[in-house]
Parts: structure tokens; C-alpha cells; sequence
């Protein structure tokens, strides 16, 4: 909307505002940001009460966004982590318009961000179809290989029950299509236990999606009412013990899928970002880790010199559950 108003009326100078950087202030370390597309969303989950406090999807012309990239790539930082309610619904609403050579499409959107020479990492990616259409970008490098998709549940009941698309089994066709065209994609997901009615076959039918599909990087909740929400009127909620009992089931399997994908990296040379440095070591993230949610590679050697926001190849030496730790090569 600013861009709109001041086509029409150039803004006035101002020696306070006119002092912030180009890139603007921001809260995040200087070598990563946050990079929003879009506001609001189209989708009704039961569970969810965004659409009614931040409306439907209103998305930024794509234009805009790349001018933000260039602006935050040119001041320092290293990697654009693309949020929104709903990534990959971005433009639905404007028509996918295109505006000073830029289309408001996501696959449109990575092709561009990608080509600034930053990491970038999409989050918040619903599964649908033309999802696809980014893989093959991210085999290419323009993308970090990494999909953060909120699938939320396996069992078609629970998820018709949220209000979610309920296809888990052509999920898991997709996911094998998507590593078949980019062997090495990071996958990120977060999921609802205890979700009212949920049985405890449900229950069950979600850790064996869960071994099917071996997602690399997993959130789970356990079901909490939230003022305003739908899913708050529904019967047969779960008692806290057995959504508790759940949870631990949960992420004792996530976390032995985390143990033995990233035991697999032992040996192996991966490039990383440095987060922080201080006199014990270098704390880093690798393409498979976003900053704060998921896991790290610590170089608890050589690593004088280094400092945040570079990027450096490094052996990786041990493996723990979620992290791993690593030499320089």
C-alpha cells in the first residue's frame, strides 16, 4: 500500500527517518532476516484463529519484496527466510499480477530471491501441487533445500476434523517425488497431538506416517483451546495425561529419525553459517537448519578467525540427536 500512496505522493524528507538505514532496523543478528510476503489467510483449520485476527490473504506486489531483499542482501545479510501464513498461496489474491518485470507467484518469487546470491529458505509451505514446481529449483542451488510444510496430522479423520486437506497418502507421493528430484532436501514439519476426538488408531496411523515419510526436522504440539477457535466445540476432547502420553510417544520417534539421518552426515563435508562465536567455539547452522527451531553443527576447534554470517565448508566429525559437531575441511 506505501508503494501505491507514494507513486502518487513522493514521501517528504525527514532527518529522523531518513537516518535508519536503507535495510531498516532490524531485531534479528545481522546476517539473516526475515523477508514476509504475504498477511492473513484464505484457509478455516478449526484449531487456527488467524484468518479472523489478520483477515484473508493479502499479498505483497512482488516488486516490493525483491526492492526489501536487495535492500537487506546489500546491507549484509547472508540468508532471507521467507515467511507468511501461507508461502505458496502467495499472489492468489492479486492474480499472480506482475508489476516492473516481477510476477507475484512463489515459484516466480524463489527464482528471483534466489538470484540475489543470499541462502534463502521457505517456511511455512502448504503441500499443494505446484509445490513441485520449486524443486527443481532448489536441485539447482537458487534455493536452500529445505521445505517447511505444516502437515499437522496423518490420520484422514483428525485432519477433516481440523478442517485441513485430507490426503496424507499422496503426501507421502509428493515427498518421495520431491527427493527424487532433489535427493538432498531438508524437510520440517509440525504436528497436533491430542487433537479432540483423536482416537488412539489415529493416534497410531500418525507414527506410522511418520516412518513412512522420515521427515528430517519435527515440531509437535499437544491440542490446547485458544479463545475464539472452533476446535473448542467439538466433542471428545483428550485428557491432558493421554495428550502428554501421546507427545512423548511422538517425539520419541522424531527424534530417532532425527538421530539416525543425521548420524549419516558423519564423514561428510556440508557447507554452514556461522551464528555466533565466542571463546568455547563457533556455533553454526547448515542448510538444514533454520535459526531458532531447528538443530545446530558446533566447531568446537580452529575457528578463530571466523565470525557471524560467513560461510564455511566443514567435515563433520559426531552426531547427537538433533546437532552435530564438525572441523573445518
Amino acid at each position: 500500500m506505501l508503494d501505491a500512496v507514494h507513486a502518487a505522493v513522493p514521501p517528504a524528507p525527514d532527518p529522523f527517518i531518513d537516518l535508519m538505514p536503507a535495510a531498516g532496523v532490524k531485531l534479528t543478528p545481522r546476517h539473516y532476516s526475515y523477508l514476509k510476503i504475504s498477511e492473513g489467510c484464505n484457509h478455516h483449520c478449526k484449531f487456527c484463529i488467524i484468518p479472523d485476527m489478520r483477515g484473508r490473504l493479502v499479498s505483497r506486489p512482488a516488486h516490493a519484496v525483491l526492492r526489501e531483499a536487495e535492500k537487506l542482501v546489500d546491507a549484509g545479510v547472508r540468508e532471507l527466510l521467507v515467511i507468511s501464513q501461507d508461502t505458496s498461496a502467495y499472489g492468489v489474491d492479486i492474480k499472480h499480477a506482475e508489476k516492473n518485470g516481477h510476477r507475484a507467484h512463489i515459484t516466480d518469487l524463489a527464482r528471483d530471491l534466489g538470484s540475489l546470491g543470499a541462502w534463502v529458505r521457505l517456511h511455512y509451505v502448504y503441500p499443494y501441487p505446484h509445490v513441485r514446481d520449486l524443486i527443481p529449483l532448489m536441485a539447482e542451488g537458487l534455493v536452500l533445500p529445505y521445505l517447511d510444510i505444516p502437515f499437522q496430522h496423518a490420520h484422514p479423520d483428525t485432519l477433516k476434523r481440523m478442517a485441513r486437506p485430507a490426503a496424507a497418502a499422496k503426501t507421502l507421493d509428493e515427498i518421495a517425488a520431491w527427493r527424487a528430484a532433489c535427493p538432498g532436501i531438508t524437510l520440517r514439519s509440525t504436528f497436533i497431538v491430542g487433537y479432540p476426538g483423536e482416537t488412539e488408531a489415529e493416534f497410531r496411523t500418525l507414527l506410522d506416517w511418520m516412518d513412512e515419510a522420515q521427515l528430517d526436522r519435527v515440531g509437535c504440539f499437544k491440542y490446547e483451546n485458544v479463545a475464539g477457535a472452533r476446535s473448542n466445540a467439538l466433542p471428545d476432547h483428550v485428557p491432558d495425561e493421554v495428550k502428554e502420553e501421546r507427545w512423548h510417544r511422538f517425539m520419541e520417534k522424531a527424534q530417532a529419525i532425527s538421530e539416525a539421518k543425521l548420524a549419516a552426515k558423519v564423514g561428510t563435508r556440508i557447507e554452514v553459517i556461522v551464528d555466533a562465536v565466542d571463546g568455547e567455539g563457533a556455533t553454526c547452522r547448515t542448510k538444514a537448519d533454520a535459526p531458532e527451531i531447528d538443530g545446530n553443527l558446533f566447531i568446537d576447534e580452529g575457528y578463530e578467525g571466523l565470525a557471524p554470517g560467513d560461510i564455511v565448508t566443514v567435515t563433520v566429525d559426531e552426531a547427537g540427536d538433533y546437532d552435530l559437531w564438525g572441523r573445518r575441511a
